[in-house]
């Protein structure tokens, strides 16, 4: 199975179990919220985790563009009666695996809230003893 069917399965069973095995180790996140891209397969699979645990089931891909190199991925869900509208832009390194993972957020509102949101998780995960993501 390729990576990107892995992530849409991950995504659609709400289970990020592997999703370290995915990611190269130098993988790059890309926050809408954040200034600074984050660096790592361990804190990116954090981010990642983490917008698995605040969005909900009704997230969902709409659209899809996918290269050999890319995938720009549309969603939308609701939260806290919100409608989200974003994308995922995904780049694969040549063994395949996620390298940059960046996402986009629209209107301002769904991000401002996301934003305290995945403080609010991103804080809860960290203090975890395990969050399910390999030590890779």
């Amino acid at each position: 199975m390729n990576t990107l069917q892995r992530w849409h399965d991950m995504v659609l069973n709400q289970n990020h179990d592997g999703l370290s095995d995915i990611l190269t180790e130098d993988c790059v996140f890309l926050s809408p919220v954040v200034h600074t891209p984050q660096r790592g397969r361990k804190i990116t699979a954090l981010y990642l985790t983490g917008a698995m645990n605040v969005f909900n089931e009704t997230f969902h891909y709409t659209k899809e563009v996918v290269t050999k190199e890319h995938a720009v991925l549309e969603f939308e869900c609701t939260v806290d009666d919100i409608l989200i509208n974003g994308v995922d832009i995904i780049s694969f390194a040549e063994n395949g695996l996620i390298c940059e993972f960046k996402v986009m957020v629209r209107p301002l509102q769904a991000m401002q809230m996301l934003h305290g949101k995945m403080a609010a998780m991103l804080e809860q995960l960290k203090s975890a003893p395990a969050i399910g993501l390999s030590q890779a």
